[in-house]
């Protein structure tokens, strides 16, 4: 929930973000309303998989009266640029609701040329990401973001750092960024103005837009531009047609008539907005030929509109070779770069092309019997179910950081449809699978259910990887280079299907979420069916890919869960990466409302080190996220990664945030140590002050080697007893060097780890030994975000100091352990290691997996990419690591069990030889429990003249026997041997005290 600050604070911050927090709606002002606007941008006309062949800029006249823009001129500049290239106007005048077309450079790519423009300039812009401009000088700009009194408007989209108010999404090669309400719209925010859509240049002559008067909707078609059919087959397309305020009620046929084309099953709109249908047939008989066919539809407004499709009959090619033929059984078609005809029934339709298969395929297993058809961006009226016959250019595609290729046909020359109704029965197939390729391009059953093991790429490529069960980082569990680690690659590499929507773009919805707005790594898909495909994926690289045919139906086998419950104890500790917690934001500003404001690295001090969120906005939701997750877990004391290191500011600001949503102050800082280091993050500590005392000051290492300095605190409990918490934050393993001991090993560690090893190294050798001296006990707890997989270098230096690895014993005998999902694999990086004296006193363990198994598209960000915004502020996806949480039972070292136990001794016997006085001492567990050992019996009371021979040693003025048993079962005894030196011969007697522990 949204929480005000704290009244902790002074007034005067307070007002700023009351300020603040309420004009959050109010865009920045950066030019004058104008009544000329730029109304349209299109940057990726010529790309690959373009719609149209150029770019262009669009104007409009949103205001009352004509304006002549003689003189006038858009100007286009990069990003980050401050050059500006001119485009002059024509000298006419613009009327009201009228659009002017500017048509920019041109481009290898695209299908559709443009509407004819009215202005022309070869200015080559970015499909993501620039700067235009509308000026009313033809006079170029400079610097840039621009202003003055011949900047009409301006429009930044993307990554662009000029804009008005704040920056438009980006376009891309099939959207282009449209003006609200057709060119009506103007807040001078070009993030609230404009928003991405379908690419609908518009000219001089296109219907007038008036702004403010009645708004006149046209009928709108949708035809597929040809029809391609097989001389003697016959086939048929459905055209459909619809209006926002009209109901479309006739369709005829404009053109010349032609024996065996006709229109059939027309059904009329039911009310406004809905489309009307209607098939256009064309029967078996019509010869070979090309026919344009137009088409009129025409609804209850007297309006009208048409379309046009190219029909063409051909005769069929004869057959050169056999889709399995083609695939062949080698890595690699035996007709790479051949032209060749094959015919298939189409399974399905994606957004580049089309997949077909063999009917009654060859009975190989080792040749595919599937083949996929690139288009790029040229429709097709196939559909599924469809036999066609097609002539194109065999070409084995290989994506980029691929290491096979995938065959398919390109370059088509001709697409002919036989009939329709055909069905393909799909191909059984399970993981892991080394094998797929052997049915790429086929339609496929995956006969076991399936797990999403990964989901990062959800929101921006529509994918999910999946797997047979979750995958394991090899180093998670095995050390690096061993043959099981090996093993397990390998495995891993087999045991791997991307789920992906078949549209290849950021998808205009987010796929396959269900309940609660998520879809979770561990959730499973079960009777998956579609075509498979190979191409890139998110992250970088290549995979094989499963495009369904059927709607996917996922199960909800990995629920999302309230924290942990462990086991009592009388300390809760928990270790929480907080995601580049910043209270100063990337734009410069800060929580406080002051602006001009940067984030320090180094030496250096820029809003470009900062790293959280990008506004107060984001900075809302960012924070509400992380105070959620934190008072669910609701631990005495927190280690914290990630968080602005900016002296006490952001980790003060995080805990009176806290604090105002329990409602009372709950939480303090445990004052920075005195080094904290030179990165733009650092690590901190938060505790309860009710249930933990400082003792002494923090302590940190400074020593080179730490890029993050540790920081360690030393505790006391209610009962007395201390512990020593040291928080980490090793370094990552992103931005590898290309050589030495840091760069990547190829080992599944990473780059850096040899920094790591010595960080670890640093940590056991010098600063645990130094924190465990200042603090006068040995218990100590290590935790945080080290970089390293379970079983990884660093880890093992640690654990080979003596300190036990407490997700190994109390996660790993139910489940994997993890806290973060990447590549699909499942490892943790967030530890918790106890030193030996510690591990006895750890009632439990567990993490939360309230962050790595939930899609990133649900963060906190306000990113125009995002599909939908599916935002709340509870604590899911706060950030990407898990939180890690710790059960401490602390105990005093040693407990006087003596009412516990039955006492018993034997006689004593002298012994003339040695001159001692002999017998056994034996004790009985008379309760109902096992008692934990070793045990230490106390001989008090003994005459002075009297010795102990055979003490262990000696406690508060009187000696012991020490018996090293791990426990004591209810009912059972220990006993031992006793021996005494009594020179004076006097009588012997004693008070025995049973103590749990050491002294």
């Amino acid at each position: 929930m949204h929480t005000s600050l704290s009244s902790l604070r002074t007034p005067l911050r307070l007002t700023v973000m009351a300020t603040l927090l309420a004009s959050l709606s109010l865009p920045t002002v950066a030019l004058a309303a104008s009544d000329i606007v730029i109304s349209q941008v299109y940057g990726g006309g010529g790309n690959s998989g373009a719609v149209y062949t150029n770019d262009f800029i669009e104007v409009f006249n949103r205001g009352a009266s004509p304006v002549n823009v003689n003189n006038w001129s858009v100007q286009y500049a990069s990003a980050a640029g401050s050059s500006w290239s001119v485009t002059a106007l024509p000298a006419i005048d613009l009327q009201p609701g009228q659009y002017l077309l500017v048509q920019q450079a041109k481009g290898a790519g695209g299908t559709a040329a443009l509407p004819t423009p009215d202005a022309s300039g070869s200015v080559a812009m970015s499909g993501t990401a620039g700067k235009v401009l509308l000026s009313n000088s033809k006079t170029a700009q400079t610097g840039v973001n621009p202003t003055g009194a011949s900047v009409v408007d301006l429009v930044g989209f993307g990554t662009a750092n000029g804009f008005e108010g704040n920056v438009a999404p980006a376009p891309s090669n099939t959207l282009s960024i449209a003006r609200a309400n057709g060119g009506c719209g103007d807040t001078d925010d070009n993030s609230s103005d404009f928003a991405t859509g379908s690419v609908t240049p518009r000219n001089t002559a296109s219907p007038l837009n008036v702004c403010g008067g009645p708004v006149v909707h046209q009928i709108i078609t949708s035809c597929p531009a040809s029809l391609a059919l097989a001389v003697g087959n016959g086939g048929s397309a459905v055209l459909r047609a619809s209006d926002v305020d009209g109901i479309v009620n006739a369709a005829s046929l404009g053109s010349p008539a032609v024996a065996g084309i006709n229109l059939a099953n027309f059904s009329a709109a039911g009310v406004a907005g809905e489309s009307a249908m209607v098939s256009l047939l064309v029967a078996a008989g019509v010869p070979v030929g090309n026919y344009p066919v137009i088409v009129n539809f025409s609804n209850d407004q007297q309006q009208s509109t048409s379309c046009k499709i190219d029909v063409a009959v051909q005769g069929l090619a004869a057959i050169s070779h056999t889709i399995p033929q083609i695939q062949g059984s080698g890595a690699a078609s035996p007709y790479a770069n051949s032209v060749q005809t094959t015919e298939g029934v189409v399974t399905l339709k994606v957004g580049t092309g089309f997949f077909i298969q063999d009917a009654a395929g060859d009975g190989d297993p080792s040749t595919s019997d599937g083949i996929f058809v690139y288009t790029g961006a040229t429709a097709t009226t196939v559909q599924p179910g469809e036999l066609v016959r097609v002539t194109g250019t065999v070409f084995e595609y290989t994506p980029s950081g691929a290491k096979n290729s995938y065959t398919e046909l390109k370059d088509v020359t001709a697409i002919l449809t036989q009939s329709a109704g055909h069905s393909i029965v799909p191909a059984n197939v399970t993981m892991p699978n080394d094998k797929l390729a052997a049915v790429e391009g086929m339609l496929v059953r995956f006969t076991q259910p399936l797990t999403v093991s990964q989901n990062a790429y959800l929101g921006a490529r529509g994918e999910l990887s999946l797997s047979a069960g979750r995958r394991e980082v090899p180093t998670n569990r095995y050390p690096a280079g061993s043959n099981e680690a090996q093993a397990l690659i390998a495995a891993n590499a087999s045991n791997l299907i991307v789920l992906d929507d078949g549209i290849f773009v950021t998808p205009p919805t987010i796929p396959y979420i269900g309940q609660d707005g998520t879809v979770r790594s561990g959730d499973t898909v079960s009777d998956l069916t579609g075509v498979v495909d190979f191409g890139a994926i998110g992250g970088g690289g290549a995979a094989y890919k499963l495009q369904p045919t059927q709607a996917p139906q996922f199960s909800r086998d990995n629920p999302r869960t309230g924290s942990p419950e462990l086991p009592s104890g009388n300390v809760k500790v928990a270790s929480a990466n907080v995601l580049n917690f910043f209270t100063t934001f990337t734009n410069g500003s800060n929580v406080f409302g002051q602006t001009g404001q940067g984030c320090t690295l180094g030496t250096s001090t820029t809003k470009s080190n900062c790293r959280g969120a990008d506004n107060l906005a984001e900075f809302v939701r960012q924070r509400d996220k992380i105070v959620a997750e934190l008072q669910a877990i609701d631990a005495d004391v927190v280690g914290l990664m990630e968080i602005q290191n900016n002296g006490e500011t952001a980790v003060t600001y995080l805990v009176e945030q806290l604090n105002a949503a329990i409602g009372g102050v709950t939480y303090a800082v445990v004052p920075k140590p005195a080094a904290t280091g030179t990165d733009a993050i650092r690590v901190a500590m938060i505790y309860k002050p009710a249930k933990l005392g400082l003792v002494g000051g923090a302590l940190s290492d400074a020593n080179a080697i730490n890029n993050r300095p540790p920081m360690a605190q030393t505790f006391r409990a209610a009962n007395g007893e201390k512990f020593s918490l040291v928080v980490n934050h090793l370094k990552s393993k992103g931005s590898c060097p290309s050589s030495g001991l840091d760069a990547d090993q190829n080992d599944s560690q990473s780059c850096w780890n040899a920094t790591r090893v010595q960080q670890a190294q640093r940590l056991v050798g010098s600063f645990v030994p130094q924190v465990a001296a200042a603090a006068g006990d040995a218990d100590v707890l290590v935790i945080g975000d080290l970089n390293s997989y379970g079983a990884e270098d660093p880890i093992q230096v640690i654990t080979g100091a003596g300190f036990v690895n407490e997700l190994e014993r109390f996660v790993r005998p139910s489940g994997v352990p993890y806290s973060y999902v990447f590549g699909g694999q499942s490892g943790y990086l967030d530890h918790a290691l106890a030193s030996a004296s510690l591990s006895p006193q750890v009632a439990g363990v567990a993490e939360w997996h309230v962050n790595a198994d939930e899609p990133e598209v649900i963060d906190y960000n306000i990113d125009s990419a995002k599909p939908q915004d599916l935002y709340n502020a509870l604590p899911y996806r706060a950030s990407d690591h898990d939180p890690v949480v710790v059960s401490l039972d602390l105990q005093p070292a040693f407990r006087d069990i003596t009412a516990g136990v039955a006492q018993a001794s034997s006689g004593l016997t002298f012994n003339r030889v040695t001159q001692k006085y002999t017998g056994t001492f034996a004790f009985t567990n008379t309760g109902t429990t096992a008692i934990s050992g070793p045990f230490q019996v106390l001989f008090g009371g003994l005459p002075a003249a009297v010795s102990l021979a055979n003490a262990t040693g000696s406690h508060a003025g009187a000696a012991y026997v020490s018996v090293n048993a791990a426990s004591l079962a209810p009912g059972a005894t220990a006993s031992f041997a006793v021996s005494f030196t009594n020179p004076s011969k006097v009588t012997i007697h004693y008070s025995a005290s049973i103590f749990a522990g050491n002294f």
